[in-house]
This record gives structure tokens, sequence and C-alpha cells, in this order.
């Protein structure tokens, strides 16, 4: 082929850029997100983000056990239309995935959570408020235009976690989630490393001299109002007192009749991993459960949440409904876990590295990657719709 029948194949213009954010014009997977979203961020905010419990060793095996993975297609097959859309506590969703509570995301990005909340409402997919969120859920549910769902933390005074409850309730929050893995605090090393001290970080000189080199979240950081726990003291408190007082071991499955009495929508236990646990969900008559190791942030040595999800899945049978997370970076991932099993995905990480990258712009292109690597996986698997997944289309390596 000659020089001048080339030149016209060539494309050398500049790619689009996502809801008008230049820094994610190459961002083509999460992994792309998060380089951007380290570049940006200092130390302390990328060790909350990115590390684990101790030594990592949970946080790496879910990952391991994510890409140990194999697909089986059942081709060939019509799958010019494919419906990812799936019905998730009594609710019509176009995907089969929501995204998962995480404390102190204005730590990776001003907005924090009324990015995120703006750019689930433009999926039309649910959004988890954490107990630690750093905007109240008032301010939260004010700006959001799907459900959200609101994660608990129980701890010594029950007074606070049923103050938290009713606001979340009153706020029009539509699904609790109840954190049973979290009882005390893990050893987080990384963060210890990087220099990080909760309840929020300080203007300590090395916090200052992070800023320095990162001037973008400095500048932030500096003129906005301080990152707080809003959502466990009274509203019109912005306190970080209450948050020493949190993980205290009280936590105990008899919570369940207090909390029951606040909450009259759907209840899922979060941190399950045991196939027991959801059996006991089960006769006590919650709606479902949330398979998860915390993302490998708390207790170290436990086992992927992908590798324990069939068991726990067949427990659960028709008497719930079974939703994981941890570790979950590609859309072939969230088709594994419906397959074995998942009527749903939290995702954690991959969102806040959206945040962190470029806010709601952000968020919105990790949820777009994320769909359509989902859509594009069941057309090669010859899956047409979310009921046609199952565990015939894998095997491990």
């Amino acid at each position: 082929m000659r020089l001048g029948q080339t030149l016209p194949l060539l494309r050398v213009a500049r790619p689009p850029a996502p809801y008008g954010a230049r820094t994610l014009a190459r961002c083509y997977s999460i992994e792309d997100v998060a380089r951007r979203a380290r570049r940006r961020l200092p130390l302390g905010a990328r060790g909350y983000l990115e590390g684990g419990g101790e030594g990592e060793y949970t946080l790496r095996r879910n990952r391991a056990a994510l890409d140990r993975l194999e697909f089986l297609p059942d081709q060939p097959r019509d799958v010019s239309r494919v419906d990812t859309g799936t019905t998730v506590l009594g609710r019509r969703l176009p995907l089969p995935f929501a995204l998962s509570p995480v404390g102190g995301p204005r730590m990776f990005h001003h907005e924090g959570e009324l990015a995120v909340a703006r750019a689930a409402g433009q999926a039309g997919i649910p959004y988890g408020i954490s107990t630690l969120a750093t905007t109240s859920v008032e301010d939260v549910a004010a700006q959001a235009s799907s459900p959200l769902w609101f994660q608990l933390y129980v701890w010594g005074d029950r007074g606070k976690a049923r103050e938290a409850l009713a606001r979340a309730r009153a706020a029009g929050f539509s699904a609790l989630l109840f954190s049973i893995d979290t009882s005390v605090r893990s050893k987080r090393e990384r963060e210890q490393r990087a220099g990080l001290e909760l309840p929020a970080p300080h203007l300590s000189l090395p916090t200052f001299l992070e800023g320095a080199l990162h001037p973008a979240w400095g500048w932030h950081f500096l003129t906005s109002d301080p990152i707080s726990f809003p959502n466990i003291g009274p509203p019109d408190r912005r306190s970080r007192a209450v948050m020493t007082e949190m993980f205290d071991g009280t936590v105990r499955w008899q919570d369940l009749d207090w909390i029951r009495e606040l909450w009259d929508g759907p209840i899922l236990v979060k941190g399950v991993t045991r196939a027991e646990e959801a059996t006991a969900a089960a006769d006590a008559g919650l709606d479902g459960v949330i398979v998860s190791n915390h993302g490998g942030r708390q207790l170290d040595h436990l086992p992927a949440t992908i590798e324990v999800l069939p068991r726990i899945a067949d427990a659960a049978g028709d008497r719930l409904e079974v939703l994981v997370d941890s570790g979950f970076r590609r859309g072939s991932d969230i088709v594994a876990a419906l397959a074995l099993g998942a009527k749903a995905v939290l995702i954690g990480r991959a969102h806040l590295y959206g945040l962190a990258a470029a806010g709601e712009a952000g968020v919105r292109h990790c949820i777009d990657i994320l769909a359509d690597e989902l859509r594009t996986t069941m057309a090669l698997c010859g899956a047409r719709s979310i009921a046609e997944l199952d565990r015939s289309l894998l095997r491990c390596r």
C-alpha cells in the first residue's frame, strides 16, 4: 500500500475527553484511571485508598483469585442485543453493579460523596454511603437521583448509631447494609508508613509538604471545609470526636433487634465470608448478604470473596439476595461474580480512582468502562442477559 493510501487510515487526532475531563482522554481501563489518580493524590491519601490490613495478603488474594478464572464461551449465538439489566432488592437496574460505601471520600476529591452520588444517578445505579461519610446523608440525598443505601457501623454508644440510622431513613435511603466485619479497626501498615493519622488528615508538616507536591489536591484541601464525619454526631455539629469511640468490639447479631425497629426497608449483612453466616441471616429474616472481606482492609489472610461466593450463594438459595465486593476492577470480573451466584457487585476502589482523577467526570467514566467491558464479555461468552450467566461459563485455572 502506498503512503498516500495509508495516511487517510491513520488517526492522529487527540481522543475525546470523557465528560470534558482532558485527564481522562487516554484512560481506557480502570488501571489507566488509577494511574492518573495516583499522580494527583499525596502519599497519605494513596495509602488510605490502596492499602490493606497488615501484610496485605487478602488484598492481593482478591485479585489473584479473579485472575485465575477462565471463561468457557457458549458460542456461536446471536448476541446483537445484550441486556445488562437486573433486579436488586425489588428495583430494576440498568447495570448489575452499585457503588460501594467507603469512608472518607473527600480525602480523594473535595466534592466527595456529592460527586459520586451525581455520577451514580446519571447511570441509574445505587450508591452506598458509609457511616463514616464525609458529607451528611441529607446533603447527599439532595443531589442523588438513584437508590441510596446506608452502611451502618455499630459501636458502644448505640444512641449515636440509632441517630445515624434514623437520619438516613428520614433522608430517603432505601436499604441498610449492616457491617459485621469491622468490630475493631485493623492495623494498616501502609497508612502508618505514609504518615496518615485518622480520624482525619491534618496540617502536619508532612501533609503540608505533600500538598505542595500535589498542588491541585493541596489547594482544595486548604480551601474546602475540614474533613469530618457529620453522620455520627448531631446534624449541626461537624465533629470528629466520635470517631475515636468507634470500633470497640461490641457489635453482635442481637443488634438487629433494635435496628429493625428503626428500619422498615431491606437489610443486608455486609462482611459475610462463611456459608453459616448466610444461613443465620436468612433465619433472622434479612433480605440479603454482601460477601466481603472489606476489600482486604480488615482481617488479613482471609480467602478471596470470589472463592467463597459459590458456597454462600448455595446456602442462601432463594431466601436471600447475594451481593459481593472486594477486588473487582473489570467488567469481566463482574460477569464472573454473576455467573457464580451473585445478584450484583459492589464497586469500591474502582470508582474512587475516578473520583480522585477527575471528580464526577472520573466516576462517570469508570462506570462507563465497567459497563462497556460487561457488555463485551457477556456477548463474547454468548450471554444475552444476566439470566444466561451460570457456572458452566467458568473454570478455575
